[in-house]
């Protein structure tokens, strides 16, 4: 997420009541998860196990709960709370806006392009041309839409992120301000859930196909030409890369990268990368030959147990 302006880090800190290492100007342009972060974002840790990645990412602003050396060229914002900290910044540079008329008066909608009753359109959300927006589907606030797409019914773009920290009271909400982005000549079916970035973009790449009953976590990509069939879910963070194959009821783990090609098959349980242009199945998934082989095996069991008495 960038700022509508560059802010120095004084006012920075100012905002969120902390301390700070660095020079009263050091320039501050936005906010990001540690995935996605440039030169003028702040990134959050709270733990020390990240604390290093966090120093060494590509952000040059670190709010963290630890005095340490400052990097080079960087600048850190000393908090006692980060997590509670970055949610004061998502919820200054990105209020909740309440949504007063069902398409809201900020929506751009271009030429051709046509809104069936019941949707509901939010703040700043852009639609290209020629595309079909069905009976209540809901568009939240900042979706960026592409031309000639078409969302069915029940779908929900842009929900909240599924992300919490465990506090002794309770879980603490990490608040989104990110957005959903749906590239041109996309289909969505419906009842489908894709939620958006908490800083970034959740993003479905041009040309990809959505079956019905998908759910995509919180910055996610999917890339281009990619064909998702019912009943997946997609956690935060994942990469799918183009001309991929997701058959039904596949459940794939946050932080991982499905690579160019990878097919994978009916109710596979992806727990890690996989290798371009490879056929996948099972849970604990493999590759498909192997994993035929393994099961071919497992059934002679009983015979060969039989024939050691």
């Amino acid at each position: 997420m960038k700022f509508p302006r560059e802010h120095s880090l004084k006012e920075i800190a100012a905002l969120i009541d902390c301390d700070y290492v660095g020079d009263d100007q050091f320039p501050v342009q936005g906010m990001n998860e540690i995935h996605v972060v440039t030169p003028g974002d702040i990134v959050f840790v709270d733990h020390p196990k990240y604390y290093e990645k966090a120093l060494q990412s590509a952000a040059t602003i670190v709010l963290i709960n630890k005095e340490v050396d400052c990097p080079e060229g960087k600048a850190l914002l000393i908090s006692d709370d980060p997590f509670r900290d970055f949610n004061k910044l998502t919820r200054h540079f990105k209020p909740f806006q309440r949504l007063n008329t069902v398409i809201s008066d900020s929506a751009e909608i271009g030429e051709g392009t046509i809104i069936q009753p019941n949707a509901v359109i939010g703040n700043n959300v852009k639609i290209g041309k020629d595309c079909v927006i069905h009976s209540n589907v809901t568009i939240g606030d900042d979706c960026i839409i592409g031309n000639n797409v078409i969302i069915h019914s029940g779908t929900v773009l842009g929900g909240d992120a599924f992300y919490y920290k465990k506090r002794p009271e309770g879980f603490d909400k990490l608040l989104s301000g990110g957005r959903v982005v749906v590239q041109d000549n996309v289909e969505i079916g419906t009842n489908n859930s894709i939620d958006r970035g908490v800083t970034g973009d959740t993003i479905i790449g041009e040309g990809s196909k959505l079956d019905n009953l998908i759910q995509i976590g919180h910055d996610t990509v999917i890339g281009r030409n990619c064909l998702l069939a019912s009943q997946i879910g997609i956690a935060g963070c994942v990469v799918v890369e183009d001309d991929v194959t997701i058959w039904g009821q596949v459940g794939i783990r946050s932080d991982i990268t499905i690579a160019k090609g990878t097919i994978l098959m009916a109710q596979c349980g992806v727990s890690k990368d996989t290798e371009p242009n490879t056929t996948y199945w099972g849970t604990p998934f493999g590759e498909v030959r192997t994993k035929l082989k393994e099961y071919a095996a497992i059934k002679k069991l009983p015979e060969i147990v039989k024939n050691i008495k």
